[in-house]
């Protein structure tokens, strides 16, 4: 669990995080399932808002304790939208405990990258770094005597590799163009059309993580119907049931946040896994709250400020079995075959 140490019960904030906490802890309680030691892996994807810009003032310690408290929950989260400064993460870490770890991705360049890297956090007594972790980039064409690209994302894959139990695998987070309110942008299914064939094709690479991939992030799917979404399972990612056609969104009215699975040692286990959206608004910065943080305003920029302390998406998660011996003994008590 994190550290509560630094919350001050001689204020009014320290009482309120306090009790915000509690609902936070209960609700996890009945939403995700309990971790395990080594048998199961709960692996999450959470767009953290702006995590490290200064819009509404930015995170105080209030918002970082709930946010360390349901990303405790999981053993590896993969985030989205952590800005060029790093204080905020480096907050959240102190409040997580030095048992969990980070790797972040560097800023992307550009207008469209909006200074935003990607981060996984990870609980070090679950999980092992692989040392494997880059970033995913369209291969160079040759045009003459100069290597040349055709095509950019506009907030550049980041993957790793990791292990949890029997389980290896690599994953890859992904922030894909968003542009224009409406389904089916060219930029943004594009991306999702090279992000799949790109993973695909380093699983057939010969290093320890090409096994296993896993993809999710912010796809920005507005329907199940778009291309961008039908991108990913034409590409013959699994997607589990749990999480299929959920909206992500603070406003929930878009399944914009997904996660699919190319990986043989659990595809048996993906459709039926356990899988859901964590709907924190409903404990932490709730609607009767304004009063509270917000008075002078209405209501429409009560949510919009609130969404700068938590965020404008929902953690998505799954459990996953890692702990495969039983199989592996099974093969073993067999005689080998002539």
């Amino acid at each position: 669990m994190p550290f509560y140490s630094a919350i001050d019960n001689r204020t009014p904030v320290g009482r309120r995080t306090a009790e915000g906490l509690l609902r936070l802890k209960k609700a996890l309680d009945a939403s995700v399932p309990a971790k395990t030691l080594d048998q199961t892996l709960l692996l999450a994807s959470w767009n953290i808002r702006e995590f490290g810009g200064n819009k509404s003032d930015g995170r105080d310690k209030e918002a970082l304790f709930y946010l360390a408290e349901i990303i405790s929950r999981f053993d590896l989260i993969a985030v989205q939208e952590v800005r060029d400064d790093l204080d905020a993460l480096d907050g959240l870490m102190g409040i997580l405990g030095g048992w969990w770890k980070f790797l972040v991705s560097d800023v992307t360049l550009g207008v469209q990258g909006n200074s935003e890297r990607h981060a996984y956090i990870y609980d070090t007594r679950k999980l092992s770094f692989g040392g494997l972790a880059g970033e995913l980039v369209p291969p160079m064409k040759k045009d003459g005597d100069t290597l040349v690209s055709d095509f950019a994302f506009s907030r550049t894959p980041y993957l790793a590799g990791f292990r949890a139990g029997w389980f290896k695998f690599t994953i890859c987070t992904q922030h894909l163009y968003y542009g224009d309110a409406k389904p089916d942008d060219p930029q943004r299914q594009k991306e999702a059309e090279v992000v799949v064939k790109l993973l695909k094709a380093r699983m057939k690479s010969k290093d320890r993580w090409a096994n296993n991939a896993v993809l999710l992030g912010d796809f920005n799917v507005f329907t199940t119907n778009d291309a961008t979404f039908k991108a990913i399972e034409k590409a013959d990612f699994e997607i589990p049931a749990g999480l299929k056609g959920k909206y992500t969104n603070a406003n929930l009215d878009k399944p914009f946040d997904q996660m699919a699975f190319l990986a043989p040692d659990v595809k048996s286990q993906v459709s039926v896994a356990k899988a859901g959206v964590f709907p924190f608004f409903d404990q932490v910065y709730r609607h009767d709250d304004q009063a509270t943080y917000l008075p002078d305003k209405d209501a429409k920029a009560y949510r919009e400020w609130r969404t700068y302390k938590m965020s404008d998406h929902l953690p998505i998660w799954v459990e996953l079995g890692v702990d495969f011996g039983a199989d592996y003994l099974k093969r073993k008590a067999k005689p080998p075959v002539p």
